[in-house]
């Protein structure tokens, strides 16, 4: 809830932001999002025992993510075509994800700011000087929600588009949802995994921290692991597949692999290549997928 303040407080301040700082406010946006991105890579090379489960369990949380991430682009992208409008936003999308798509360095930058923060991990001087910004990497986080909702306080007229949706804006996240559920119940087939261990693993819908401890507790180490992996493979892969998404579909379906991460870490790569419409769409979208994780996880193993 809180970063929803912090945007909307960024939105009022658009409002009476020069328009000659446009574009200096997007690198606000670039810098903020490639330290994030290091941030997370640091974490990820201090937690213990992360390239040995990368290693061992590499291929099914491939599959785990990449299969319920897929599920969710189809099923949001049929949503909105039926439902809301999505034919009028897949102009804009490929619009976006061609002018920005070519001779874009962004998922190149993103790549290489990871494997940067994960390498520095493994240096002791490194991790331990960069061991602050990956502990306070939330102020970074504001900062960019704040710069963010300056963006979309510069365009007029979208908070009162979106009333126009009502209850449509539940279509996003009820597509996200089930898409990956339907996908957890094929990876559970492949894979042979009890389908109410599978789904639990698709149900994290991006947030790796909540599946992995939870699943863990519930169904043991190794799933656990997976669990993390998968959710965390699914908040990285969104960086990659956004660009192709916005270039290829509409400009709503660019949240479907995000899911729960769209309402902070993957927002700047959706307001990158698509536009700020789209952006609420996916704080809204980040918040009511947050909200039913912990939901989707209990019911996995409530039987």
């Amino acid at each position: 809830m809180e970063i929803l303040l912090i945007m909307l407080a960024g939105v009022g301040a658009g409002r009476f932001f020069p328009v000659k700082y446009k574009e200096k406010n997007e690198k606000v946006q670039l810098f903020c999002t490639l330290l994030l991105i290091f941030s997370m890579g640091v974490s990820l090379g201090r937690r213990e025992g992360f390239f040995a489960e990368l290693g061992t369990l590499g291929v099914q949380s491939f599959l785990f993510f990449l299969i319920p991430a897929v599920f969710s682009v189809a099923a949001v992208y049929l949503l909105t075509r039926w439902f809301m409008g999505g034919k009028q936003q897949e102009d804009g999308g490929r619009a976006a994800g061609n002018r920005q798509g070519k001779g874009d360095p962004m998922v190149f930058l993103a790549l290489g700011a990871l494997l940067l923060g994960t390498g520095s991990s493994l240096v002791p001087v490194l991790a331990e000087f960069f061991e602050p910004l990956a502990a306070h990497s939330d102020w970074i986080l504001w900062v960019l929600m704040f710069s963010v909702g300056i963006s979309v306080g510069f365009h007029r007229g979208i908070l009162s588009r979106l009333c126009q949706y009502h209850v449509k804006i539940l279509v996003i996240p009820l597509g996200i949802i089930l898409g990956s559920l339907a996908g957890g119940v094929l990876c559970g087939l492949l894979l042979q995994y009890p389908l109410n261990e599978a789904v639990s693993v698709a149900g994290g819908l991006g947030w790796y921290s909540l599946a992995g401890v939870y699943v863990g507790n519930m169904a043991g180490a190794r799933l656990g692991s997976i669990a993390f992996l998968s959710n965390l493979l699914r908040e990285i892969g969104s960086f990659f597949m956004i660009p192709c998404i916005a270039r290829y579909l509409n400009a709503y379906t660019c949240i479907a692999p995000a899911g729960a991460t769209s309402e902070d870490t993957t927002l700047p790569m959706l307001i990158r290549y698509t536009n700020e419409e789209t952006v609420v769409f996916a704080v809204l979208n980040g918040i009511i997928c947050s909200t039913f994780v912990p939901v989707l996880l209990s019911f996995c193993y409530s039987f």
